[in-house]
């Protein structure tokens, strides 16, 4: 399998294909594509804003029918399209310079959409607001069917993920089905916690994931012998280091592994990979609060997992696209040879015959998310028929 590549440059082609992923109808995503191809000759950067008037303007048009939907009653019908609504001002959003124009505007219309979806459509996932040493970290928990205790999976964003993406990724549908519950989180410097708190990366991961276990260990549906944690993309090394460090986690699991994000900085500096949003550098500096780049650079030196994967001692699977173009699968493999005491490692890289093989499966990401989802059921006690 290949990514849909329909402009020339593969940051473009990625927000398309997580689009595509996430929920989006292949006719409006052509309605926002056909008049960019042009403004996507110039290159990653050049064009955003065009990118984001076309992606708006259908956003805009689908709010209109939804409240035509809901004027009439018809509030699945209404929710349906607010998703796609929200997705696409989500996508548009993610693709603009820090600082730019419409941006901040474009994402409180996405959030306010979100809300409204889940609440028309009565969706299984209750925001929430877990609080953290500093500021709060937003959450989305999906619930597993039942009324026992359930076993739970803490999800985290990368580096320009937000939970609403983690919650399309459909992972927590595909866990809920399984009997897991699901708390995907805006960690500091991704999401809400960075647009609207300022609160920026924090490479030491159990920080903020121990929040999430606190209040997850004192709710009433959740067994707290069996939370897991997992992460996409630059989750890869946050999760890790999270299960490393706070003894409570029972598993742990990667959505691409990101074993020496700091080297892939290096490598960057050298146009070696692709990047995965424009303004690349911008984006890093803002996520991570520095000043400039040398400053970015010295914050990012804790962003390895040298010396960090020997101290997980709890079942671990890493997953990766054999044919990544953001993350080396080299960086998969020196992941799994570190799981020296986990009593249950894995390492599974998904090829050409099933698919999956772009960045956290950018292609397909149906076999990375039933494997993870059958994995956890296994290893927490959930079950896979």
């Amino acid at each position: 399998m290949a990514l849909f590549e329909y402009f020339p440059n593969y940051v473009w082609n990625l927000s398309v294909a997580m689009a595509m992923e996430s929920g989006a109808q292949i006719g409006e995503l052509m309605d926002m594509c056909r008049p960019l191809l042009d403004a996507a000759q110039s290159g990653a950067d050049a064009g955003t804003q065009e990118f984001m008037q076309q992606w708006v303007r259908v956003a805009d048009e689908l709010v209109d029918l939804a409240d035509e939907d809901e004027a009439r009653g018809r509030d699945f019908s209404a929710s349906n399209k607010l998703e796609r609504a929200a997705l696409y001002l989500l996508v548009a959003e993610r693709m603009q310079a820090h600082g730019s124009g419409g941006r901040q505007e474009t994402y409180a219309r996405a959030r306010a959409a979100f809300d409204r979806s889940t609440r028309l459509g009565r969706i299984n996932r209750e925001r929430l607001e877990i609080p953290l040493t500093s500021g709060t970290m937003p959450a989305l928990y999906t619930r597993a069917a039942g009324q026992e205790r359930c076993p739970v999976v803490v999800y985290c964003n990368g580096l320009d993920s937000c939970k609403e993406l983690l919650y399309w990724s459909r992972l927590p549908e595909a866990l809920a089905r399984r009997g897991i519950s699901t708390l995907c989180v805006d960690q500091p410097g991704s999401g809400e916690a960075l647009r609207l708190q300022g609160l920026p990366v924090d490479p030491h991961s159990e920080n903020w994931a121990s929040k999430a276990v606190d209040w997850l260990a004192v709710q009433p549906d959740v067994d707290p012998a069996r939370i897991g944690m997992s992460g996409i993309s630059l989750g890869g090394h946050f999760a890790p280091r999270a299960v490393a460090f706070e003894p409570r986690f029972s598993a742990g699991a990667v959505w691409g592994a990101n074993h020496n994000w700091r080297e892939v900085q290096d490598r960057r500096l050298k146009r070696e990979g692709e990047n995965p949003v424009p303004h690349y550098w911008g984006h890093v500096m803002w996520a991570f609060g520095a000043r400039d780049m040398d400053d970015f650079l010295d914050r990012s030196a804790e962003m390895t997992l040298e010396g960090v994967m020997e101290r997980i001692r709890v079942p671990f699977l890493v997953t990766h696209g054999a044919k990544d173009r953001q993350i080396a699968l080299e960086y998969a493999q020196q992941s799994y040879d570190a799981l020296v005491n986990s009593p249950l490692r894995e390492l599974k890289i998904f090829t050409e015959r099933e698919g999956g093989v772009e960045h956290v499966g950018a292609d397909n990401m149906s076999y990375a998310r039933d494997y993870i989802a059958d994995w956890f059921a296994e290893v927490l006690g959930g079950h896979t028929n």
